[in-house]
């Protein structure tokens, strides 16, 4: 039997469609918020103006200044704001961007989270921060960067542009997938990723957002538990220095490390296979991700070929130690190059 630790994360979900609308300025209420930092993307003003209004008097200020894997200046800009609002509450609603705003926030205010999910990013269930400085993605866990109530409406999701929602949910998928082999895995996290794993297949194939939606929060919550492993290491080398766009990142990635760690990985070559429905995981991945029109390799997202081996090499320190299979530099090489050829066997 292996030796495992299972941390209970305390967050407070609210999932139902039209909860947005209906439940929102309750939990605002609920924790009792005077003066609310909202950041949300300029991209979405009517809707989000429309799910705060209720509350309107309490919005002490609005930060829209979002940008993905968050660069420092970023970060400095939204933690200006809040203080200068004084702020006791930060409420993102958004994709992972806004929320990785509002964590970067939170992580030096040590005021709440309320986090509003409009993709399946997953951060707004994970106590991990990430920031981008000087071209290199940093990430660390702390508990007060992790979203005291998260809503889950699934209308928020349904005017995902189809592209937009397919990427999304590849990037939940590696959530679950990495948990079977991450250094905190667990009987329930583990669980919890195939169940996961299953909702966000019939959601990509139905273009459901309720099974998307589910599927994302359990797949991130099972990630939250368990860490990260060598497939987010390399997607934060590749978005924090190379700044490729992050769910469609981890949408090509995902099924050329999943091929990488396989042979040391049965367990999770298994609980794959069934989640997708199939008896070869890498295949079914590879399919699907064609069946929906995700890139095939990097150099599709604007990866150079002459960049592969400063990959390789800036991903070779991050990677646990305990990942299924070694990642030695020339391993890695031969990883990023079939991720970025969108080469199979």
């Amino acid at each position: 039997m292996r030796e495992f630790t299972y941390s209970v994360l305390p967050a407070r979900i609210v999932f139902g469609s039209g909860a947005a609308r209906t439940r929102l300025a309750p939990e605002i209420e609920r924790l009792g918020a005077r003066r609310v930092l909202l950041v949300a993307s300029d991209r979405d003003t009517a809707r989000v103006r429309a799910l705060v209004d209720p509350f309107a008097g309490q919005v002490a200020a609005v930060f829209t200044a979002v940008r993905e894997h968050v660069p420092l200046a970023t970060a400095e800009a939204a933690r200006a704001a809040a203080a200068e609002a004084d702020a006791d509450v930060v409420l993102s609603i958004g994709g992972g961007s806004t929320i990785g705003a509002a964590k970067a926030v939170a992580l030096t205010a040590r005021i709440p989270v309320v986090a509003v999910p409009t993709t399946y990013s997953g951060s707004e269930v994970t106590p991990v921060w990430g920031l981008t400085v000087d071209g290199r993605k940093t990430t660390g866990v702390d508990p007060a960067v992790l979203p005291q109530v998260v809503v889950y409406d699934p209308e928020l999701t349904a005017s995902l542009p189809r592209e937009l929602a397919v990427a999304s949910g590849f990037n939940a998928l590696a959530h679950g997938v990495e948990a079977f082999w991450a250094s905190g895995r667990n009987p329930v996290s583990t669980a919890v990723a195939e169940d996961g794993i299953a909702a966000i297949v019939v959601g990509l194939r139905k273009d459901d957002p309720v099974a998307l939606l589910r599927g994302a929060w359990l797949t991130a919550s099972a990630f939250a538990a368990t860490g990260s492993g060598l497939h987010h290491k390399l997607c934060h080398v590749l978005g924090g220095t190379y700044d490729l766009p992050h769910a469609r990142t981890h949408a090509v990635v995902l099924p050329h490390v999943l091929a990488f760690n396989a042979p040391g990985a049965p367990d999770a070559v298994v609980r794959v296979a069934r989640a997708l429905g199939v008896d070869d995981p890498v295949r079914g991945l590879r399919e699907l991700a064609d069946e929906l029109g995700v890139p095939r390799g990097l150099r599709e997202l604007g990866l150079r070929e002459e960049q592969i081996d400063e990959v390789a090499a800036l991903t070779e320190p991050a990677v646990p130690e305990d990942n299924p299979v070694p990642a030695d530099a020339i391993a890695l090489r031969r990883l990023v190059r079939a991720a970025w050829g969108g080469e199979w066997k």
